[in-house]
């Protein structure tokens, strides 16, 4: 076995392998900022497969989210109709979010991929790969990183696309091509 598949082993059950490790590491990253760029990739067998390289343009941001239902805030006076639902029904993974929110603060670089890494009580984290446009079009192999832009405010990264329910194929996926709402649409006709 290489040593990315032993890295993959490790990260299988954190708990068991380094759980100690991890509480501390979780402790250091709630206190810091809520996106803060890293030198190197903690899950070092994950963001190699999704294509990071150790060369000038590649970035590493870890992004913390608050987790829990995404609700309105409560309305204290008056009785509506409307004021009973308080849960947003969002279409969106977490792990979109903060790729969203990483290439918010990151303009220059488009996100190349994701992954997450923990969660505590109060919020998840996720490691997000980006790619200097102007670093990585010079690289053979990822030239198109020149005319690509906000593909993640699109939803054509890999989270975004499975949040959308584009993962899948055939039998059972029709109506998801080219989205839910072009084929609601589409029958009003």
């Amino acid at each position: 076995m290489g040593i990315y598949k032993y890295i993959k082993n490790v990260w299988k059950k954190p708990d068991r392998s380094y759980g100690s490790l991890l509480k501390d590491r979780l402790v250091v990253w709630r206190k810091s900022n809520s996106i803060e760029r890293i030198e190197d990739p903690t899950r070092l067998d994950r963001a190699r497969s999704l294509g990071y390289k150790a060369k000038k343009g590649y970035v590493i941001v870890r992004v913390r989210l608050l987790r829990g239902g995404r609700q309105r805030p409560r309305i204290k006076k008056g009785r509506r109709s409307k004021h009973t639902r308080r849960k947003k029904i969002v279409g969106k993974s977490y792990q979109w979010i903060a790729e969203e929110r990483a290439n918010r603060k990151y303009k220059n670089c488009e996100v190349i991929g994701s992954y997450d890494l923990a969660k505590d009580g109060k919020y998840y984290y996720f490691e997000v790969i980006l790619g200097d446009r102007e670093f990585l079009s010079k690289y053979p192999g990822t030239e198109h990183f020149a005319y690509t832009k906000g593909k993640v405010f699109r939803g054509l990264t890999s989270s975004g696309r499975k949040s959308r329910g584009l993962i899948g194929k055939g039998k059972g996926h029709e109506k998801n091509r080219p989205s839910l709402r072009a084929h609601r649409r589409r029958g009003k006709n």
